[in-house]
């Protein structure tokens, strides 16, 4: 059984809550269960640890530290591959692209731009009064901070909250999704048993209840939280975290679409369509899952979907060939499958899947047309792979569905003018935007979104300042 990572100790608890294999429903292990007392725990090293330690302060400890913590990772690679597919349900390919070896890659990034990122910067000298004044601003950590991260791309989305934190000189506890625990202690223990990282920088928790995540949320000797999850999870933290003003971050939902112009490769962007909805069984945040489509052109492109659907192969995660894998969760499959229902029931059609697949937790790639714009599947996130067909007339008419969501984290355009495509992305207003299949996803490109989904943004360097305070001075020139 895996461990909790508290004030450099690997612990263990009375309570457990087991861990499923999504793709047969078995339980893979037993993970250990924080109480608020752990949490409490953990807030406490943390925060002795920033305050006591030069772990703020000494740029080249957190070099050294993250260097071995890239090289923990890659030693121990496969063990963590293996994991990954077995709990989180990813299918191998996918942990060569953003499951795991992508996230890695984050370390060197970091420790790179950590070594040239300017601290501080001089504003020159002003004269005030008969005296020169010379003022600069100077960079440091922004504190204690809480991480809270979902299911879904457990590796992806811890690393790129915790390597720019420490990076920025800051400590950090870490919760894990109670879904994909194992994988986050993981990082956890190698971060305890390969590295020199202090006790208390780096705190590593799950749970199988609320009650530490509110601990995170509320504590005031918690200076930040960085969060990833659903919009109305988020909503809440942002009110928890009012209470004592802490900076947050929120990664949330989206609803993102893919604008196929009437002058597009209608082929090319139907198979884009089809297998970016399957991509880790539509289990994304910045999947593009409304197709927005000329409405002359509709049941032609609904065709040519529907046979990107049927050529997308699922079923065991650890089979190379595997496209796409499980749900997470039967809870989860029991909400995409009702969503899916409700749709068909308010007048969309069910061209293709729509069903469970057993043993395990498996949703057949979904395929539904003539989706009303203003219906729940076209406008609430479904986290499976489903995708709806929206029909439109003329360009303006397509930017104003694009944009007529509560979400603004991705998009997609496809068309053969790549100006023209462009002119489009630029009305959508979103975080995140793909043209003609172009891939934005890279450790040097900052991800986010507009309005409900989300504040702030993860890597680049936009992903290291989010943890760092600017604190300005000015000193009279003698």
């Amino acid at each position: 059984m895996k461990r909790l990572l508290i004030d450099g100790r690997l612990v263990e608890t009375e309570k457990t809550f087991p861990s499923l294999n999504p793709a047969t429903g078995e339980v893979l292990d037993h993970a250990p269960d924080a109480t608020a007392a752990d949490a409490e725990a953990a807030v406490a090293a943390a925060r002795r640890a920033f305050d006591t330690t030069s772990w703020a302060t000494d740029t080249a400890r957190r070099l050294r530290c993250l260097r071995q913590l890239h090289r923990a990772l890659t030693d121990h690679q496969e063990e963590l591959r293996d994991l990954t597919i077995a709990e989180v349900g990813a299918p191998r390919m996918l942990t060569h692209g953003p499951q795991l070896d992508e996230p890695i890659k984050l370390v060197p990034y970091y420790t790179d731009l950590l070594e040239k990122y300017p601290l501080t910067e001089e504003l020159g000298e002003s004269e005030i009064r008969g005296q020169r004044h010379r003022r600069w601003v100077e960079k440091e950590a922004a504190g204690v901070v809480a991480a809270i991260i979902p299911y879904n791309y457990p590796n992806q989305l811890a690393l790129a909250k915790l390597v720019p934190a420490l990076a920025a000189g800051c400590t950090v506890v870490l919760k894990g999704a109670p879904d994909t625990p194992l994988t986050t202690l993981y990082l956890g223990e190698l971060i305890a048993e390969h590295t020199d990282i202090p006790p208390g920088v780096v705190n590593v928790i799950v749970s199988s209840g609320v009650e530490a995540g509110e601990v995170l949320t509320k504590h005031p000797d918690v200076d930040m939280i960085t969060f990833t999850g659903s919009t109305a999870t988020g909503r809440r933290i942002m009110e928890a975290a009012s209470a004592t003003v802490k900076k947050v971050f929120l990664e949330l939902g989206g609803k993102s679409a893919m604008i196929v112009l009437d002058d597009a490769d209608f082929r090319a962007a139907s198979m884009f369509a089809a297998f970016t909805i399957c991509s880790h069984s539509g289990q994304g945040c910045a999947l593009t899952s409304r197709l927005l489509v000329p409405r002359e052109h509709h049941d032609e492109i609904v065709a040519m979907v529907a046979a990107g659907l049927e050529r997308v192969s699922y079923g065991d995660p650890t089979d190379p060939k595997t496209f796409m894998g499980p749900l997470i969760s039967e809870r989860q499959r029991d909400k995409v499958d009702a969503m899916v229902q409700r749709a068909v029931a308010a007048g969309a059609t069910l061209v293709t899947g729509g069903k469970r697949v057993d043993p395990g937790f498996f949703y057949t790639p979904t395929l539904l047309a003539d989706v009303d714009p203003a219906g729940e599947i076209a406008q609430d996130e479904v986290f499976g792979p489903v995708l709806a067909v929206i029909p439109y007339d003329g360009e303006d008419d397509a930017v104003r569905i694009a944009n007529d969501s509560i979400f603004g984290l991705s998009g997609a355009v496809h068309s053969a003018d790549a100006q023209r495509a462009i002119a489009v992305a630029r009305r959508i207003r979103t975080g995140t935007f793909s043209i003609n299949g172009g891939n934005y996803f890279s450790q040097e490109v900052p991800f986010g979104g507009y309005k409900q989904s989300g504040v702030g943004r993860e890597s680049g360097v936009a992903g290291l300042e989010e943890f760092l305070e600017i604190k300005s001075f000015a000193v009279v020139v003698p």
